[in-house]
C-alpha cells in the first residue's frame, strides 16, 4: 500500500474545497445575501463589536485561503460594517494573510510533483516564461495586484508555481491590494443607501478612468525595468546569471 503523500493531499484538498465553494457558495456570499441580512449583521456587530471583528476577519481569511467566491462582497462588507479606516485595515490584513497562507500551502504541495522539483522542461518557451517571471518577480507581482484583470485566487497561486520569494510575495501583496481595497471599502461605506434604493453596489467603479487610469500609469512604470532588462539595457541580476545555467 502506497504511503499517503501529504503534499499532494494538500493540493487536492485545496482544489476540492475551491470547486465545492464555487458550486455551492456563490449565492450564499453575494450582495443579495448581504442586502437581505444586513439588519441582523448590523445588530450582531453593535452587540458584539470585538467578536464581530474577529469573526469577519476569520471569514475573509478563510475565504481567500480556500479560494472561495465572494472576496469583493467581503471587502464591501468590511466597509459597510466597520467604516473606511477599520474596514480597510481588516480587509487588507485578512486578504493578504489568507493569500500568503494559500501561497505557502500551494508551494508546499507542489514540491511533491516532479515538474516542480526540476528545472528541466521539454518546452524551452516554458523555461523562458518561468525565468522571466522569477527575474522580474517584484514588478510582475505588483502588476498582478494593481491591475484587476487576473482573479485574486490565481494571483495567489501563480507565484507559487514559479518560486517567487515569500518575502516578495507578502510585501507586494499588501502594497498592491491597497488601492483596490480602498475602492471596495469605500463602496461599502455607502452601500446601505444603495440597498435602501433597492439597488446593488456597482463594483465596476474600479474600472472607471479616474481609478483605472492611475493604476495603469503605475503599471507602465513597472514594465519599464522589465523591458530594459529584456533588451540588455539593465545589468543582469544574480537570479538571471543562475538561470542561464539551466
Amino acid at each position: 500500500m502506497k504511503k499517503l503523500d501529504l503534499r499532494k493531499t494538500v493540493v487536492i484538498l485545496l482544489f476540492i474545497i475551491a470547486a465545492f465553494g464555487l458550486s455551492f457558495f456563490s449565492e450564499l456570499i453575494s450582495f443579495e445575501a448581504l442586502k437581505e441580512n444586513r439588519s441582523d449583521i448590523s445588530d450582531f456587530r453593535d452587540e458584539n463589536f470585538i467578536l464581530s471583528i474577529i469573526v469577519f476577519w476569520l471569514f475573509y481569511f478563510l475565504l481567500v485561503v480556500f479560494s472561495l467566491p465572494g472576496a469583493a462582497v467581503a471587502s464591501v462588507s468590511g466597509g459597510f460594517l466597520f467604516g473606511l479606516n477599520l474596514g480597510l485595515l481588516l480587509n487588507v490584513t485578512a486578504a493578504s494573510t489568507g493569500a500568503t497562507v494559500l501561497f505557502i500551502l500551494v508551494r508546499y504541495g507542489l514540491k511533491s510533483f516532479k515538474y516542480y522539483q526540476s528545472n528541466d522542461f521539454d518546452n524551452k518557451f516554458a523555461v523562458k516564461i518561468k525565468n522571466g517571471l522569477i527575474q522580474n518577480q517584484v514588478s510582475i507581482m505588483l502588476i498582478l495586484r494593481l491591475v484587476p484583470l487576473v482573479p485574486f485566487f490565481l494571483a495567489n497561486i501563480l507565484p507559487a508555481l514559479v518560486s517567487v520569494r515569500l518575502f516578495n510575495f507578502i510585501w507586494t501583496t499588501v502594497i498592491g491590494i491597497i488601492p483596490g481595497g480602498i475602492v471596495f471599502t469605500w463602496i461599502g461605506v455607502g452601500v446601505g443607501e444603495v440597498f435602501d434604493r433597492n439597488d446593488y453596489p456597482n463594483i465596476e467603479l474600479l474600472f472607471t478612468p479616474a481609478i483605472l487610469g492611475p493604476l495603469l500609469g503605475i503599471t507602465a512604470l513597472l514594465l519599464i525595468p522589465i523591458i530594459f532588462r529584456h533588451f540588455g539595457f539593465l545589468p543582469r541580476t544574480i537570479t538571471e546569471q543562475k538561470n542561464e545555467k539551466y
